[in-house]
């Protein structure tokens, strides 16, 4: 039997993020591992996520999920390899989805453990665009934004995890259009030529109501709304009556220390009948075995491509986070331990 390691590395959160986090509100510390008792595993991670909903979680403001608590381990999904098992139906070499990442080590119950097949798909993908991510875009394009063959969508932070499988899913559902914004010329092309977006813009080139309106001459039917602010504001002028929106994410208003901008135009609202719905990716469980099922068989298949960007070392997990933070990705930032 091979000897459990004595230690392993974790990352703290120290301080509050006033704004933008830096590296001094985290901190990188090695505590005692421990041989798992009845009922639990312990595992090493091999990948774990980092993801723009962490954000807020730093921040000490009631919400939907718990905030980190300062001077203990951030937490988040994670993929890794039980390496000891006190617990029935898993065994040492299983790899499993957890909720315990930001360290090297995880002790876990293994009631909160979900195994994965990696034959199936590579581990990180169930972290991405078999993952959380995956299952956001899908629950939020099809069940909350009630998506329709013959739509008209339109996704912002679209080379991200999240906005690059709603585009290809509304286009494999049968969209009448896709639209995507994204932060560099590099991103707008992967949209187009990769993911198969009709349309695609940088909206740092310019603004991006007059952007949309360009790429979208006869208006949209859905938002998928990664980003908030002008976004939100521009996609509110171009959405057909009865259009819907489904509220993901405002990352463009995580760090913002003043109040947030727009949208200024929310009465557009009142008369195109439109429907705003904000959602929770864990409200839609339900529709976990249809996603997979679904899902995996388009990635099998080639149809619905997937990107990934892999920082390495758990020394590096904060700068991959920033980097998230700041657009440095293209499909699921990933802190990759397996080397």
């Amino acid at each position: 039997m091979t000897a459990l390691p004595s230690s392993g590395r974790e990352w703290h959160l120290v301080a509050r993020p006033d704004g933008w986090p830096t590296p001094e509100d985290f901190a990188l510390r090695e505590v005692p591992v421990e041989a798992p008792t009845a009922g639990r595993i312990l595992v090493r991670n091999l990948y774990f996520s980092v993801d723009p909903y962490m954000r807020g979680r730093m921040n000490d403001v009631k919400s939907y999920v718990p905030p980190f608590q300062l001077d203990a381990p951030m937490d988040g999904g994670a993929v890794g390899e039980v390496i000891a098992s006190e617990a029935e139906g898993f065994a040492v070499g299983d790899h499993v989805l957890h909720g315990l990442g930001w360290r090297e080590y995880a002790s876990l119950p293994a009631k909160h453990a979900k195994k994965v097949d990696g034959s199936l798909a590579p581990l990180s993908a169930y972290l991405g665009v078999l993952g959380m991510p995956g299952l956001t875009a899908y629950a939020g394009l099809l069940d909350v934004a009630s998506f329709k063959p013959g739509d008209a969508v339109f996704v912002s932070g679209a080379a991200g995890a999240v906005g690059s499988e709603v585009g290809q899913i509304a286009r494999l559902k049968g969209a009448s259009r896709v639209i995507g914004s994204a932060g560099s010329d590099e991103k707008v092309k992967l949209l187009v030529d990769e993911y198969g977006f009709d349309a695609a813009f940088n909206y740092k080139n310019g603004p991006v109501a007059e952007q949309l309106k360009e790429a979208a001459p006869d208006g949209i039917d859905v938002y998928f709304d990664n980003v908030g602010g002008d976004h939100l504001e521009a996609a509110l002028g171009r959405l057909n009556q009865f259009g819907r929106v489904a509220l993901c994410g405002a990352i463009a208003q995580y760090n913002d220390k003043g109040a947030p901008t727009g949208p200024r135009n929310l009465a557009l609202a009142i008369g195109k009948r439109l429907r705003l719905q904000g959602f929770i990716v864990g409200d839609h469980s339900d529709l976990q075995p249809q996603f997979v099922d679904e899902v995996s068989a388009w990635v099998r298949s080639g149809e619905l491509k997937y990107n990934e960007t892999f920082v390495e070392g758990i020394d590096n997990g904060v700068e991959g986070f920033l980097g998230m933070l700041r657009g440095e990705n293209t499909g699921k930032m990933i802190i990759d331990l397996s080397r």
